[in-house]
């Protein structure tokens, strides 16, 4: 088959797929991409000029749909010469968040389309309004609505839809529902997973040594932002720190703003550890940014408690990695967070703006083993069931083989661990999404919310 992909970060949400694919050796694979650094074998990578910034004059309400539309034009172009050169893609798989599909119907009016349904903006029983800290003004509620204008325009181009929560596919509207799959994203099991040698040997990180005497503590986030909860951790580090001598702090994440609004000056780092001061000791904390991935998944091997904060919006990649690591989980009790833990079976949950309360959880799982321990293998268990990469992969090829009338008609190769998990995946994918999105067959749905770090 001849796929053609659109994200403005490649890979972005594709890696999986776009990686499976290529190991097929037997499609034609074009990605359409602003320019970065990122290569995968057997990816042909079309880079896109980036759009020049709105104007000022553009009205405050506006500006984000004219982003999406200056970028949506942007990309008709390069396919349009991807067209003109002879290029017919078999199907279009793109992310509508930032409005790069919004005219690529114009160039391929006939083909398949395949889009990523992110998150629909809400101004109650979401992100806005969630934390009091941090209110949106009512004057601001008709920027948060026209965040729809690219959603709504999406889903009036005639394609389908995929989504990989059910908590998002909730975000949008109950009439959209039918026009998009939920389709859960899975992890690499055989790499994200249990390694109790992990606990026994020193972990170097950030310029500390984490030996097998300390009791780690670990919170992973694409940046250290209120949207992830990292204020509201850090004040629970006092209580942390003072009950346990033992325990060390890891902190990942950038010192950028990924989601919301960025500090008036300096970093919320920079804030966090101001308004904190003498109250933590700040040599058993460790910062030490953006990691590796291998990195990234030995320290949710070592982790003797992971915290999971968020506002109710997109589940983080991290998440799916913690449970499937085994970590033992502190999470916020959302809708959002309670997709994937459920108390005291897999992980812990505690309200979002409860310092005092996570940091006891935390500490009840650095005090009993026991506990920690039955919730890590439990957590395991859940990811064998849910978050398998090959019924996630299976459960892709089968959407794209009903959208494509049959094209794609290899099956994905399964070990055989997970060859049942799978074959429910796939048929899952293969019928459109009932009534309120659920799903039509009966897969097994993970425990009854993100970028993803």
């Amino acid at each position: 088959m001849r796929f053609l992909f659109v994200h403005q970060n490649f890979p972005g949400q594709y890696l999986h797929l776009v990686r499976h694919l290529a190991a097929q050796n037997r499609h034609e694979l074009v990605f359409l991409t602003e320019h970065n650094g990122n290569e995968i074998p057997g990816i042909r990578k079309i880079p896109y000029r980036k759009p020049d910034a709105v104007p000022q004059p553009t009205h405050w309400v506006a500006r984000d749909f004219e982003a999406a539309a200056r970028r949506a034009e942007i990309v008709a172009h390069a396919a349009t010469q991807l067209r003109d050169l002879g290029f017919q893609p078999d199907i279009i798989l793109g992310h509508h968040g930032w409005g790069e599909l919004l005219n690529i119907r114009d160039v391929w009016p006939d083909t398949p389309l395949l889009g990523y349904f992110e998150f629909f903006y809400k101004t109650r029983d979401a992100d806005v309004g969630f934390d009091p800290e941090f209110a949106t003004p009512e004057a601001d509620f008709p920027r948060v609505r026209a965040k729809n204008n690219t959603n709504l325009q999406a889903l009036a181009l005639g394609g389908h839809g995929q989504t990989p929560t059910r908590w998002q596919l909730s975000t949008y509207p109950d009439w959209a529902h039918n026009h998009i799959t939920l389709l859960p994203e899975g992890v690499d099991l055989s790499v994200c997973r249990p390694d109790p040698e992990a606990r026994r040997a020193k972990l170097t990180i950030g310029g500390h040594v984490i030996t097998p005497d300390h009791r780690l503590v670990t919170y992973v986030a694409r940046d250290l932002e209120p949207y992830r909860g990292f204020h509201v951790l850090m004040r629970a580090l006092p209580e942390i720190l003072t009950a346990r001598p033992d325990v060390r702090i890891v902190l990942v994440g950038g010192d950028g703003t990924s989601y919301g609004a960025k500090p008036k000056d300096g970093t919320w780092k920079q804030k966090m550890l101001a308004e904190l001061g003498s109250r933590i000791d700040h040599a058993r904390i460790i910062f030490p940014g953006r990691v590796d991935y291998a990195t990234h998944i030995r320290l949710l091997q070592r982790s003797d408690a992971h915290v999971y904060l968020s506002y109710p919006f997109v589940a983080s990649w991290s998440l799916r990695e913690a449970i499937a690591c085994g970590a033992p989980i502190v999470g916020a009790d959302t809708a959002m967070t309670r997709e994937f833990i459920t108390h005291n079976r897999n992980g812990l949950l505690v309200p979002f703006h409860a310092p005092q309360q996570i940091a006891a959880a935390v500490l009840q799982l650095l005090e009993d083993a026991r506990l920690a321990r039955r919730l890590g293998q439990n957590g395991r268990k859940l990811a064998e069931h849910t978050l398998d990469i090959g019924a996630y992969l299976a459960s892709y090829e089968a959407l794209i083989n009903r959208l494509t009338g049959g094209k794609l008609v290899q099956p994905v190769r399964k070990r055989a661990a997970t060859k049942t998990s799978s074959s429910k995946a796939a048929r899952t994918a293969a019928s459109p999404a009932g009534p309120k999105g659920k799903a039509s067959t009966s897969r097994k749905k993970p425990t009854s919310p993100r970028a993803r770090a």
